[in-house]
Parts: structure tokens; sequence; C-alpha cells
């Protein structure tokens, strides 16, 4: 019999196969999960147009040069960075920083904080939420009526924050210090929505709002939209790093996962929860079967199985304990044709692959079936 408490030798994402999106830190969230066991499919949805090339940036800081803002909302410390470093190299750096050094500055968290502080400049305040609402909420309730206030926009949308703000009576200089294109080569991004529609895909990660637009627009473009949500919707988890990288996505009707602190680190912590939590467990042949991705779990012992035999699975699986007929484990394996005799073959190289050859059980002139244990029947017996 299986060991209930037998400690895994793999990663809590063993047998996963995670897509990343983002195009900023892809190689640091990619080596988070590879590290932790899962598969990853890099596919960057988006491109950042450089900051020095950037007219509209330009245009924004010769504005709050040539008339001082009340208030700076500063919201991301690569993007604070950048743009003094593109004003630097518009030789207006020394300018910009002459201005702000009179303005109030508010932080939206502890590393934009730190970006300010480099550059010479001090915050007034932060919130410990490190939450948008957060900023919003006091700069109404102290009344930004006649303000002039800089909003530094990274990228992704500020739901009404803008709009709050000039219905409160200010006016409001938004600083686009980066912007998002389509990536240059489409493939990547063919590739994990090819992977999310066949469904061999489990999770997909988005760590901003124009990344999962993006994914969404490409897919319309190939006219796998519908596909694609289906995916999302059922099969492929997507875990977005925050609520407003998760709109996209929800106005469309996707439910999403997030962390409770949006943040890279605590993105993968979720997935090593939910992932391995979403995976079948059921007791077969004496044995813990669980099935994950691209691979199986015999009593805690990592079971890498093909392509074809993850479908002849999943097929058997849908209804433990029942025969499956030839004909349609034919049907669940990918371009097979007419032929039965693929169900045979690929049926017995996932028997090699599991290990242990007991836990499916042919029967003659029917078909196979998981080899469930008898105690099981009657919970799965009925479905």
């Amino acid at each position: 019999m299986y060991d209930e408490e037998q400690r895994p030798e793999h990663g809590p994402l063993a047998g996963f196969t995670v897509g990343v999106t983002a195009a900023r830190r892809a190689d640091e969230l990619g080596a988070l999960l590879e590290r932790r066991g899962a598969a990853v499919l890099h596919a960057p949805a988006l491109r950042i147009v450089p900051l020095a090339d950037d007219s509209e940036l330009l245009a924004a800081t010769k504005d709050i040069i040539g008339q001082a803002p009340d208030i700076a909302v500063a919201t991301t410390a690569i993007g604070f960075r950048g743009w003094v470093e593109a004003a630097d190299g518009w030789g207006l750096g020394e300018d910009l920083l002459a201005r702000l050094r009179g303005v109030r500055i508010l932080a939206r968290g502890p590393k934009v904080k730190g970006a300010i502080r480099a550059a010479g400049l001090t915050e007034e305040w932060s919130p410990a939420s490190e939450s948008m609402a957060e900023v919003l909420d006091r700069l109404l309730e102290e009344g930004v009526d006649g303000l002039r206030i800089a909003v530094q926009l990274h990228g992704e949308p500020l739901p009404g924050f803008v709009e709050s703000l000039r219905a409160g009576g200010a006016e409001v200089v938004g600083v686009p210090v980066y912007r998002w294109l389509p990536p240059e080569d489409l493939t990547p991004v063919d590739r994990l929505v090819d992977a999310a529609v066949a469904r061999t895909l489990d999770a997909v990660t988005f760590t901003s709002a124009p990344a999962a637009a993006s994914l969404l627009s490409r897919a319309e473009d190939r006219g796998l939209l519908d596909d694609l949500l289906a995916a999302l919707g059922h099969d492929v988890l997507p875990a977005c790093v925050g609520p407003v990288t998760a709109l996209p996505l929800q106005a469309r009707g996707i439910a999403t996962v997030q962390p409770e602190r949006f943040r890279l680190g605590p993105l993968v912590q979720l997935l090593c929860r939910e992932m391995p939590a979403r995976a079948r467990a059921l007791p077969v042949a004496g044995h813990r079967m669980e099935i994950r991705g691209h691979a199986v779990l015999v009593d805690g012992v990592l079971r890498p199985v093909p392509p074809a035999g993850m479908s002849l699975l999943r097929a058997l699986s849908r209804q433990p304990g029942w025969v499956v007929s030839r004909a349609e484990l034919l049907r669940a394996l990918p371009g097979a044709g007419r032929d039965e005799h693929a169900v045979e073959t690929a049926m017995a190289r996932l028997r090699s692959a599991l290990g242990a050859p007991k836990l499916i059980q042919t029967v003659v002139k029917r078909g196979y079936r998981l080899a469930l244990d008898p105690a099981a029947d009657a919970k799965y017996g009925d479905g």
C-alpha cells in the first residue's frame, strides 16, 4: 500500500507546465518556477519602448520643468529611475530634479521610495498597503481642487485614478515612463496560445495588464479567442500578480487567482499551493496516483509520461474504475487517425512510464480501466 506520509523528493510544481508572459523580470520569474519543479514556457507578450526614444515622455518632462506640479505621484521604481535617466540623456536631468525638489512627492511603495531617495529627493508619504487606491483616498481626503498633479504612469491602467483626481478639480499631467508594444517575434506567444488551447499548459502567469490584453488580442487575431477563454476558464489556471493585472481577463469573464502581496515570490508560492490542489488524485491498485500536467506521481515518485499517454490517462480518469473502449481512447489521442493499434502502442508506453503495469487493466474485447481500489468504487462509480 502507498504511504500517505511519504515525503516527496520533487518540487511542488513538478509535472506542471507554466507559461510566463512577462517582458520584464521574465528570467527571474522563470527561475523561481523552475526551482520548484515546473517546466516553463516563456512567451513575452510585450516589449517596452526605450525611454530615451519616447517623445511623449520628453514632452511631459518639458511640461513639468516649465510649470511645476504641486504634487507628484511615483508608482514604480524602474519607471522613476528610467524617467530620471532619460531626462539626463536629453540634458534635462538637473532641471527635472531641481523642479521636483520643491514638489510634494507620494510614493506607492518601498521600492519606489528607494529610487526617489537615490535621486536625491525625499518622499512626503507612502502607503503601508502599496496600493494606489490608498494613495487616491489620501489625495481626495486632503482635497485636490485647483492642484496640478503629475502622475507617473507605468504601462498599466490605473482604473479611475486619473479620472477621480480630475473629477475632484485637479489638473493631471500624465508621465508615461514607458509604453508597451506587441513583441517583434510573435512565435513564442503563438506557441503559448496553442499550448493553452491544447491543454498542454497547466497555468499561465501575468505580471501586467498589458501582457494579459496582448495575449487575448493575439488569440483574437488568430481566431482562437473563444478557445483560449474556454481553456483559461476551466483547465489552464490564470495567475495574476495583482488585481490591476487581472482586469483584461476579468472583463472577459475569466476568474483569476492572485497573491495577497503583489510580488513575484508570493505569486510563485500561490501556484505551489494551487496547482497540486487541482491535480486529480486516485487510489489505484494499492497505490496513490496523482495526475499532473505532463507527469504522474505514483506513491510520491514523479513519473514523466509522453503526451499520448497523458491523453489516455485523462480519458480513463474521467471515469475511474469504468471501462473505456478502444474507440473512445482513440478519439482522445491527438492525430491518431483510425487505427486502434495506436491505442495499444500508447498504452504500452504509458504503463512503462508509470512503472506499475497493474494500475491499468485490460478488459478483453471491451477496452481498458483504471484499477480503482475496491473501497473507492462507491465514491467514483456513480460519476
